[in-house]
C-alpha cells in the first residue's frame, strides 16, 4: 500500500502540472494531499520510517490541502479531505503527538466547512460526529448522527446505536442503572442484528433488568423482543428468568 500511495502521489503530480483550471488543480491537490498523509500514516505505524520523517510527510500533506482550499474554497470537497487527512493523524497515529487533541479540533472544522457548503455531505457529517464522540461532545454527535441517518439510514442508525450502548455502558460501570436502561433501550430501538456493531446493547441490558434492579418482566420482555429480532441472549441470563 505505500507503494500504491507513492504511485498516486506522483500520478497527482502529474495531472497538477497539467490542468488547467483551478478547479482541477484543487482536485489534484487534494487527492497528493491524502497520498501523502497515507503514506506517511502506514508508514509510520509500520515502523518504516521515524517521526521526523512522518512529519515531514504530513508537512507536504497540509500544503497541498491549504492549496487546494485556497483554490476551491466553495467546495466542500476540499475541506472534507483536509479533514480527513487532520483526523488521521489525530485518531489513527500514536506516538507522534503528546496531544491529539488540536488536529481533531481542526479536523472539526473542515468537516463543519464541508457541511456548511454542502448540506447532504453525509460523510463530512459522520465524521463530526466521530470527532464529536471522542472529545466527550455528545450531545453534538447524536445530532450529527442523526444528520447521517437521515442521508445514509443504515450508517446512522449503527452509529447512534453504538454510541448509546457505549454511553449506556459507561452508566452502568457507575451503577447508573436507571441511566444506563435509558440509553441501553435507544441501542436496542436502532440496533440491528447485521449492524455488527462492537458494542452489543442487549446483554448488556438484560444484566441491568435481571441482575442489577430485579425487573424481570421487563428482562422477559427484552428476551422477546432480542429473539425477534435475531439477538442472542446469553444462557445464564434466560436460566435466572426461569428461576
Amino acid at each position: 500500500m505505500v507503494d500504491v500511495y507513492q504511485h498516486e502521489i506522483d500520478h497527482a503530480s502529474r495531472v497538477i502540472e497539467a490542468a488547467a483550471t483551478d478547479g482541477a488543480r484543487a482536485t489534484a491537490l487534494a487527492s497528493r494531499g491524502r497520498a501523502y498523509s497515507n503514506k506517511g500514516r502506514l508508514s509510520f505505524v509500520r515502523h518504516r520510517i521515524g517521526r521526523d520523517e512522518y512529519v515531514k510527510l504530513f508537512e507536504l500533506a497540509m500544503a497541498d490541502h491549504d492549496r487546494a482550499v485556497s483554490l476551491a474554497s466553495s467546495d466542500a470537497e476540499m475541506y472534507f479531505q483536509r479533514g480527513l487527512s487532520r483526523y488521521d493523524r489525530a485518531a489513527q497515529v500514536e506516538g507522534v503527538d503528546a496531544d491529539r487533541t488540536p488536529w481533531l479540533d481542526a479536523a472539526r472544522s473542515d468537516f463543519a466547512a464541508a457541511v456548511e457548503r454542502e448540506a447532504r455531505h453525509a460523510s463530512a457529517y459522520d465524521y463530526l460526529g466521530l470527532v464529536d464522540e471522542q472529545t466527550g461532545r455528545i450531545d453534538e454527535a447524536i445530532a450529527n448522527y442523526a444528520h447521517v441517518m437521515e442521508l445514509e439510514p443504515r450508517l446512522g442508525r449503527s452509529r447512534l446505536a453504538e454510541l448509546y450502548c457505549t454511553q449506556g455502558q459507561a452508566h452502568m460501570k457507575d451503577r447508573r442503572f436507571d441511566l444506563a436502561a435509558a440509553e441501553l433501550e435507544k441501542s436496542v430501538e436502532l440496533a440491528a442484528a447485521s449492524d455488527g456493531c462492537s458494542c452489543e446493547p442487549y446483554n448488556a441490558l438484560a444484566y441491568v433488568y435481571i441482575d442489577a434492579t430485579g425487573q424481570y418482566e421487563k428482562g422477559r420482555d427484552l428476551v422477546g423482543r432480542a429473539l425477534a429480532s435475531g439477538h442472542v441472549i446469553a444462557p445464564e441470563y434466560l436460566a435466572r428468568l426461569a428461576r
